[in-house]
């Protein structure tokens, strides 16, 4: 995630202390955003809504072993993506469920919208076709706007095993496209 400019400090230092304020300012900031990269991995809504609420109840159990507050966001979509994984290794099966719909209030005609909705259901569908840790970094890079090297904290894999993660992802992408059209 970008860095936060000086009037978007999250009070971290406070939600350490237990205060339930601060607590609530960090779930605000991050709901939506831990929300959908948690549903690009798993594709089950439900699940998805359980996997924030887990990460967020370990975090608040776990605050006190983050050593830099300015690295929280990536410290908890690093508890989601261990979260995430933990189901996987628990089923044997990928979830896959419907499509989120985008919401209706664009300005286009009906046509343009059904052309959007089944160009956006394709792209989702390549992108269920990629490996996990493909996506993930993918999803981390592209959708969340994290940088390489916090994506390599958040997985805790190496920087140049993320970097050939997000190499072959596009690759991979690229080749389901062509061999789509």
């Amino acid at each position: 995630m970008p860095a936060m400019a000086e009037s978007e400090r999250l009070p971290v230092q406070s939600a350490r202390a237990g205060d339930p304020d601060a607590w609530n300012t960090l779930f605000r900031r991050y709901q939506l955003p831990l929300y959908v990269y948690v549903f690009e991995l798993v594709r089950h809504e439900q699940t998805s809504l359980d996997i924030v609420q887990e990460t967020f109840i370990a975090a608040v159990r776990h605050i006190g072993t983050l050593r830099d507050d300015e690295k929280f966001g990536s410290w908890l979509f690093g508890i989601a993506h261990q979260k995430c994984l933990q189901r996987w290794r628990k089923r044997t099966e990928v979830l896959l469920d419907e499509i989120h719909d985008a919401p209706d209030t664009f300005e286009e005609s009906p046509d343009d919208l059904l052309i959007r909705r089944e160009e956006e259901a394709e792209f989702m569908n390549l992108l269920d076709q990629l490996p996990p840790p493909q996506r993930s970094v993918l999803l981390l890079h592209f959708i969340e706007d994290f940088p390489i090297d916090e994506i390599a904290r958040i997985t805790e894999t190496p920087i140049g095993t993320v970097k050939s993660r997000l190499y072959y992802a596009k690759k991979s992408l690229r080749r389901l496209w062509e061999e789509k059209k």
